[in-house]
């Protein structure tokens, strides 16, 4: 053992295993980094539904609870909140209109935040508790139907309740677009006094949880069997489509930066072990000499990558964990809340994966130092081709396809990875293998220094072949994570350009449709697209009844209970994608056919060419499933689950919804719209908009601190792939000196050499970039891909520049010195 950690601290202080070392720490550092990070995201997401249910469990029955599920979540250490939801009249003198109530506790709400204003569309603020008792609040479409303002009393059931605000926002109302009342929101303790809920009254209960995981998942299996018929346990899975899909894309492209950042991390090692093996073949035969057994050898060595292995790794989960602090601190402002503290696993698994990889990755260069010969001290030649079974690769192997899919977080994109890794080491194996023989022919027509470096080139083709490999390695990650990155970017700022829609107007009625299209004329605001809503109900799939029960999933239940929004759509919008079957033609107008998110036909098991049974104001209809389609929701344009050709649905009752763009300061447009048309309904979503591009802002950031991570990772891989034949390279350039080469001679040579190994490896890099990128980006991120030939032209250049350039840093100090000191020295 006291052996062994000398031998390492004297190769240390010879900068043997620095870049052994290095490639370790980075590959721990980023799977960490991006482990913590990943962790912390999560968590938030959960937090973030939760803001949009108010807590983040909710018990909803259309019965009062017993008291015993308060009772029970008290006792669990949870935070409770309760509201009830019921429709009612409401007047102001002799003008009344129906609102939906909705009464709630002081504690309300547990998560998120209720804001409120002093006059319709003004300036918002948040709220501190909830309306007062014998206060209540409302929304804007509520005072401007009844021409209510703050400081008005309404009548609600026997109560006369004054205005004391206008409610701008409120947890889980942005989920339910398309309830027809507006909302007024009041005191739970106000309630009985109104004597509005009497035997038989339709009400909706809720009661809102929120505190630690462990206590809510011990809280749902306790109510799960005590649920009554019309109760169900609501949770955080229905956070905003839009902002998931952003944050989403964000995950996958920090998965796929930490796998390439294993990927690389691990061939730098292997590389960089080949230059540690070699350096300590006289070592071992010395030990031999002196009588240590093969086994003896393995165990100095072992120990050796043991300590290498945790002090690497520890430093990798130090950096690790500084790393996601600055991207924790760059996604700061992406939720509503600080982001949780990180959980100590992915430190205990960056510990344990590091270890396993260096031990993985040099086990077959230990094998080799345990096989050399005592004889080696007098016959250099012994030992340096020494050849291991390809089992003793196996467990680095192994290791390697663990820690891509671990790090990956998906498996499509560790599997397209890994196929493209295979596919690009076989291409650089041929194009170096067939280029060696052109050489051939070119070097025996060639003279002077030209000659030398291509003799140099195809002395070893096996190292050749591993250079150009890792060479292409390393210029590919980086070219692909920049383009995927730069993709990425463009596609996050063109899904939400400065004038993406930031009001929705819905039950807009056939006979108002013209004048609304007038009345956007008038304020000088451009016309808006108008689109059908039809209510249907889903009754039969290819003739079979909907059986709702069939369906595990809660969602999928909901789902499939729920009523549908059909509308008509004669051309695709271009938010949408086609991803299975076909859009319709002129010619198939008025054909009984539809087309479907591919969302909901997956969640409800429906595929292309099923028949589909809506129910609609007591019709049926049959629909026959025509294509596919992949909705871009993030994109804030209205969009449906269902679309029809035209003629399908227009002799069914239809009301119409559209989406436009408000310029910041002109409110006062939203006041006069809904005093011309006072049955429609406006909603905000201009804090959505914002909450979306803060968060592209600041994962935009993020991505480009990884981006930035992983190109070290690249760098050393390059740096792995000149250090491991260094060695080699000196003793060539001295006896290069000794038989009388000149500086430049030399010079020319390793730059002959090496440019080859640069161009070689910028082709393959480039053609495995380009085709890995535009898989990624079609298949899994679901973004455009476009080629870049500048990128492709850089890639190229610097392997045909920055290759050669390196390599000729590595030996240049040697061509300075004598001959004689030259053959000293080595």
């Amino acid at each position: 053992m006291t052996f062994a950690l000398k031998q390492l601290r004297s190769a240390w202080r010879a900068g043997e295993i620095r870049v052994l070392l290095f490639a370790l720490v980075l590959a721990v550092a980023a799977m960490t980094a991006v482990g913590f990070f990943a962790d912390r995201i999560e968590s938030a997401l959960g937090r973030q539904g939760g803001m949009l249910l108010g807590g983040d469990l909710v018990v909803v029955s259309d019965r009062l609870l017993p008291e015993e599920f308060t009772a029970e979540a008290h006792k669990l250490g949870l935070r409770v909140a309760q509201t009830m939801e019921f429709p009612s009249m409401i007047m102001l003198g002799e003008e009344g209109r129906l609102a939906e109530i909705k009464a709630v506790s002081p504690t309300y709400p547990l998560r998120g935040r209720l804001t409120i204003a002093d006059e319709p569309f003004g300036d918002a603020r948040k709220a501190d508790g909830v309306p007062a008792p014998g206060e209540i609040w409302i929304e804007p479409r509520l005072a401007s139907l009844l021409g209510a303002k703050k400081g008005d009393a309404l009548a609600v059931g026997e109560r006369q309740l004054k205005v004391a605000a206008i409610l701008q926002e409120e947890p889980a109302r942005g989920g339910d677009m398309f309830s027809i009342a507006p909302r007024l929101m009041m005191n739970a303790n106000d309630v009985a006094s109104t004597g509005l809920i009497q035997y038989g009254s339709r009400v909706r209960y809720r009661l809102l949880l929120a505190g630690e995981p462990a206590a809510l998942d011990e809280f749902r299996q306790w109510a799960q069997g005590r649920l009554e018929r019309g109760s169900r346990i609501e949770d955080v899975s229905g956070a905003r489509p839009e902002i998931r899909s952003a944050l989403e894309k964000s995950r996958q492209f920090l998965g796929l930066a930490s796998m390439a950042s294993v990927i690389l991390s691990m061939v730098a090692m292997s590389l960089a072990g080949l230059r540690y093996v070699r350096r300590h073949l006289d070592t071992c035969a010395l030990m031999r000499c002196f009588g240590a057994s093969q086994n003896r050898i393995l165990q100095v060595f072992l120990v050796q990558a043991f300590v290498l292995g945790f002090a690497g790794s520890l430093l990798g989960c130090l950096f690790g964990f500084a790393a996601q602090e600055v991207l924790a601190r760059l996604a700061g402002g992406l939720f509503l809340e600080k982001l949780p503290a990180p959980g100590w696993t992915p430190a205990f698994g960056g510990l344990l994966a590091g270890m396993a990889a260096m031990l993985g990755v040099m086990l077959p260069h230990l094998l080799r130092l345990r096989g050399v010969p005592a004889l080696r001290i007098l016959r250099k030649d012994l030992g340096e081709n020494a050849v291991v079974s390809w089992l003793a690769w196996l467990p680095g192997i192994a290791v390697m396809l663990g820690l891509v899919f671990w790090s990956a977080r998906d498996a499509k994109l560790g599997w397209i990875v890994l196929g493209g890794l295979v596919a690009l080491l076989l291409v650089a194996c041929a194009v170096a293998a067939g280029t060696g023989y052109l050489l051939r022919q070119v070097a025996a027509t060639s003279g002077g220094t030209w000659r030398v470096g291509i003799a140099n080139l195809l002395q070893r083709p096996g190292v050749g072949i591993a250079q150009v490999a890792g060479f292409s390695l390393g210029l590919m990650a980086m070219a692909l994570l920049t383009i995927v990155r730069g993709d990425l970017l463009d596609n996050w700022h063109a899904s939400l350009p400065p004038d993406a829609p930031n009001r929705f107007v819905i039950n807009i009625q056939p006979s108002q449709m013209e004048s609304m299209r007038q009345f956007f004329v008038q304020e000088q605001l451009a016309p808006p697209e108008i689109f059908p809503m039809v209510r249907g109900r889903l009754v039969a799939i290819n003739d079979h009844p909907l059986d709702t029960g069939r369906y595990v999933d809660e969602r999928a239940r909901r789902l499939a209970e729920r009523e549908w929004n059909l509308s008509v759509a004669e051309t695709m919008q271009k938010d949408n994608r086609i991803v299975a079957g076909r859009w319709w033609t002129a010619s198939e107008r008025g054909q009984t056919l539809i087309s479907l998110e591919e969302g909901i036909a997956t969640t409800l098991g429906i595929k292309l060419g099923d028949r589909l049974t809506y129910d609609i104001g007591g019709q049926r209809i049959d629909l026959k499933i025509q294509s596919l389609r992949k909705v871009e929701w993030d994109s804030m344009r209205a969009n449906f689950f269902a679309v029809t050709p035209p003629g399908v649905l227009e002799k069914f009752p239809a009301s119409y919804i559209t989406s436009f763009h408000l310029p910041a300061g002109r409110e006062d447009v939203l006041n006069r719209l809904v005093r011309s048309q006072p049955n429609l309904t406006i909603i905000d979503v201009e804090a959505i908009l914002a909450q979306l591009r803060g968060i592209m802002d600041r994962m935009t950031l993020a991505v480009e601190f990884v981006f930035a991570f992983c190109m070290l990772t690249g760098i050393a891989v390059l740096y792995a792939a000149l250090s491991a034949t260094q060695d080699e390279r000196i003793r060539e350039v001295a006896v290069l000196r000794v038989f009388g080469a000149s500086r430049r001679q030399v010079r020319a040579t390793v730059l002959v050499e090496f440019a080859g190994i640069g161009l070689l490896a910028g082709l393959v890099a480039t053609i495995g970039a380009s085709l890995l990128a535009w898989v990624i980006s079609d298949r899994l991120l679901q973004i455009p891909y476009a080629f870049n030939p500048w990128l492709a032209m850089l890639t190229i250049g610097a392997g045909l520049l920055l290759v050669p350039a390196a390599a000729w840093l590595g030996v240049r100090r040697i061509v300075h010195v004598s001959p004689r000191q030259v053959l000293q020295s080595v």
